[in-house]
């Protein structure tokens, strides 16, 4: 399985000879198409995302609410992560997807975090190999994370960077956040490549370039 960044909560996630998937595509159309963006499935955490699904080459199926689905091997798992604001008496969308592919490994994608969503949502869960997590200092404050963490233990978590937030910021936030959850280093990479022979044991922060290159 290789996973890609491309900026914010749009990761492409493929495994050969199975469904591949784009999350969160977040450029407009004109973008999108000169990127080349491919995937057999579109999911969408939240609004933002909802209106460039239909630029994503090759889609045949986008999956942008709670509930579960099956897009041929692969099943999904649309979890509701929705803030109430009670002053407006609004909601702010996100939905988190569990993919599990046929050979046992599984990706977890939170989208847009508004809060540390409670533990128990993801304690059903089976072993998460690849968590992708946005991370900012706002979050990691109170060391809820690292208790997300424990929960989900999860064999790779790649951060992902939210909106608003600037490179610096985002370097800044992976530090404390590695830190945080005691991972002795980041490892770097153009995508993060997994099988189900090379999961390490401990859980290991692997900070993808992002690929904004067409093709």
């Amino acid at each position: 399985m290789d996973i890609t960044w491309h900026g914010y909560s749009c990761f492409r996630i493929t495994e050969r000879g199975h469904t591949s998937v784009v999350t969160d595509p977040y450029q407009p159309a004109r973008e999108l198409a000169n990127w080349r963006l491919k995937g057999d499935l579109v999911t969408v955490s939240h609004e933002g995302a909802a209106r460039h699904a239909a630029a994503i080459r090759d889609q045949k199926y986008v999956i942008a609410a709670p509930g579960e689905y099956e897009v041929g091997e692969l099943f999904v798992t649309g979890i509701a992560l929705h803030q109430h604001e009670p002053e407006t008496d609004n909601a702010r969308k996100n939905v988190a997807y569990h993919f599990e592919y046929p050979n046992g490994l599984n990706v977890l994608h939170l989208g847009v975090l508004h809060q540390v969503p409670d533990q128990s949502i993801f304690e059903g869960l089976d072993q998460v190999n690849a968590l992708l997590l946005p991370v900012e200092d706002a979050l990691v404050a109170g060391d809820k994370l690292p208790d997300l963490i424990s929960v989900i233990e999860p064999n790779y978590v790649a951060p992902m960077q939210p909106f608003g937030l600037s490179e610096a910021e985002f370097a800044a936030a992976v530090e404390s956040f590695r830190k945080a959850v005691g991972a002795s280093d980041v490892e770097v990479s153009d995508a993060l490549r997994i099988t189900p022979a090379n999961l390490s044991e401990q859980t290991q922060v692997v900070q993808l370039r992002a690929n904004f290159t067409p093709g």
